[in-house]
């Protein structure tokens, strides 16, 4: 499968997310997600694989530990981050609220400026990747291919 196709599968996964209410730990497409759910289950559509069960997490979970739970957990699944430049639609961004805390959103491309992601109280949507969010990118990765 082409690089670009790929990329469409992974878009189109995501955007059958569109309208799923937002609960916070859940991934179930059409029931309730947070951003992290909607990642894990677009990448299970996609690749087959389940991710590792994150475990019981608070909604100040980045804040009170401080560790890259959310990066590294990319980094295994994905592989090393790519730069922002090299992003495709597809791929998976990580953002971080501020310096000196853990990243701790994360959404999927979904065209050069704009991304599907998970928040309270939208639930999953796409949005605008405008330099508000840009600025927050802390890690890119793209979804491995299927078998």
């Amino acid at each position: 499968m082409s690089e670009d196709a790929q990329a469409r599968r992974v878009v189109a996964a995501a955007r059958g997310w569109i309208g799923t209410p937002y609960r916070h730990q859940a991934s179930r497409k059409g029931v309730g997600c947070d951003c992290l759910g909607l990642v894990r289950g677009v990448y299970a559509e996609i690749t087959g694989m389940a991710t590792e069960q994150p475990g019981a997490y608070a909604p100040d979970w980045a804040e009170r530990s401080g560790a890259e739970r959310l990066l590294e957990a990319a980094n295994r699944h994905c592989g090393d981050p790519l730069p922002l430049l090299a992003a495709w639609p597809g791929d998976i961004l990580v953002f971080r609220w501020r310096d000196g805390v853990a990243a701790k959103h994360a959404g999927i491309l979904s065209g050069p400026d704009h991304f599907i992601h998970s928040y309270e109280p939208a639930g999953v949507i796409e949005s605008a990747l405008v330099g508000s969010w840009r600025r927050r990118v802390a890690g890119v990765f793209r979804i491995p291919r299927k078998g």
